[in-house]
């Protein structure tokens, strides 16, 4: 009985702990096959942008990032690996404290049939229930045979059962270190495709560096656009912002104009009633208006929307379809070995020839413009938010459509000489602009 407890305390400890290392192994397999498909996406991208100077800043970055995503892999497969192990050892432990179990109950049940075995050659059943004292015992005789009797057929179905489930566990054991084994391949091959791309980003770092007047030109000529760019931008939704204060402050008097002639007539009519001797009219409960009622509509709907998209900070989907990497980010960033220092109010997001532009949220299209470097641009306004969406070969929306998550705005550009197709998006609250990153899901 002493040996069963310890078992069952051992069995419940060890099922506790597998059960947490379970999930444990589940979510890294999950990081696993994200950090895969960031990687499959950037390969991808790396073969469709052709090898020029004019790429080769978008090809370093993007070697960058393939060799981040490769050795997250490879920290993640080591994770699992040992996840793994711990499994194992207590899958190990499980099955000791199973055999030992099982081998205590068969114990108790072969002397359980020894016993019988006994008792049959003394007397039988019969006589063993006749040969109570007193009806009463006879009658516990029975019982206690019938009791001991359905003992032992439980005895079979338990220890057929714990075989079985002996037998599972050490299977899943096998088919466990298969797997162990199938990951430390895994990570053996993978070091060495990171070797491998380490050898490519320094091949392509030392091209970059022979073409350094080249490329520090280019580095300038595209942050003299992105200056231009952002200083229309910021323009362009100062006066949407001045405009939808405009037209707030409007609603808002025409509001209070129809509220004051309302309260001139009641005044009127209170006079009028009082004159012929009636009695004032009371105004029936729960009429008056509430605070939200008394917002001019484009204030109540900015507010909402605004709330609505401040809430899903880090859910919003990416503005391009299909696979991408974000080779730019936002932010002052100096370029030691062109000597040159960019800053950026968006993030340049690197996709697919042909990629879809889309909506990252509910809103309404503010603007439809182009500028210099990045063709045809979109502004979509949010509430008290406001997305920018630039280098859009194709528009498929126009100013004043209601869109909605996910909408395409127009093919992504594609440079037929470099063969990228890289979208500028940008996130202003406002006139302050935002890094778009932390907003967007990954």
């Amino acid at each position: 009985m002493r040996i069963a407890s310890v078992v069952i305390l051992i069995l419940i400890s060890v099922f506790t702990v597998s059960s947490q290392t379970n999930s444990k192994i589940k979510e890294l397999e999950r990081k696993r096959k994200l950090a895969l498909k960031e990687i499959e996406n950037t390969t991808v991208l790396l073969s469709q942008a052709k090898k020029s100077t004019a790429t080769l800043l978008t090809r370093i970055n993007l070697i960058a990032e393939q060799i981040n995503s490769r050795q997250s892999l490879i920290d993640l497969l080591g994770k699992e690996i040992d996840a793994i192990s711990e499994q194992q050892t207590l899958t190990q432990k499980e099955i000791n404290a199973l055999e030992v179990d099982l081998k205590s109950q068969q114990k108790a049940y072969s002397k359980a049939l020894e016993n019988v075995v006994l008792k049959k050659q003394k007397t039988n059943k019969l006589l063993y229930v006749l040969s109570g004292k007193s009806l009463g015992e006879s009658m516990r005789r029975m019982k206690y045979l019938k009791d001991y009797s359905g003992w032992r057929s439980q005895q079979i179905v338990d220890i057929r059962a714990k075989q079985d489930t002996l037998i599972r566990k050490k299977q899943d054991l096998e088919k466990s270190k298969a797997e162990k084994q199938a990951l430390l391949d895994n990570r053996k091959q993978e070091h060495l495709k990171l070797q491998d791309e380490e050898k490519q980003q320094k091949e392509e770092i030392a091209q970059a560096n022979k073409k350094q007047a080249e490329l520090q030109s280019i580095l300038q000529k595209k942050q003299k656009q992105a200056d231009n760019l952002n200083a229309q931008i910021e323009r362009l939704i100062a006066e949407e912002v001045a405009r939808q204060e405009r037209e707030a402050k409007r609603q808002a008097e025409e509001q209070a104009r129809r509220e004051k002639a309302r309260q001139e007539q009641a005044r009127k009519e209170a006079e009028k009633r009082a004159k012929e001797g009636k009695a004032p009219v009371t105004p029936e409960p729960g009429t008056k208006k509430s605070e939200e009622a008394l917002m001019p509509a484009i204030t109540l709907e900015n507010t909402k929307l605004s709330s609505n998209f401040a809430s899903n900070k880090g859910r919003l989907p990416m503005p391009v379809t299909g696979a991408y990497r974000i080779v730019g980010r936002f932010g002052k960033h100096v370029h030691n070995q062109w000597k040159v220092t960019t800053n950026s109010s968006g993030v340049d997001i690197q996709a697919q020839s042909g990629a879809q532009a889309r909506a990252v949220f509910d809103g309404e299209v503010s603007r439809v413009v182009a500028f210099p470097g990045y063709n045809n641009c979109v502004i979509v306004r949010h509430g008290g938010y406001y997305t920018f969406y630039g280098n859009i070969q194709q528009v498929s929306v126009r100013q004043g459509q209601k869109v909605s998550t996910g909408q395409s705005l127009g093919v992504v550009y594609t440079d037929s000489d470099t063969g990228s197709s890289q979208l500028h998006f940008q996130l202003w609250k406002g006139t302050t602009k935002l890094n778009p990153e932390p907003w967007l899901q990954k």
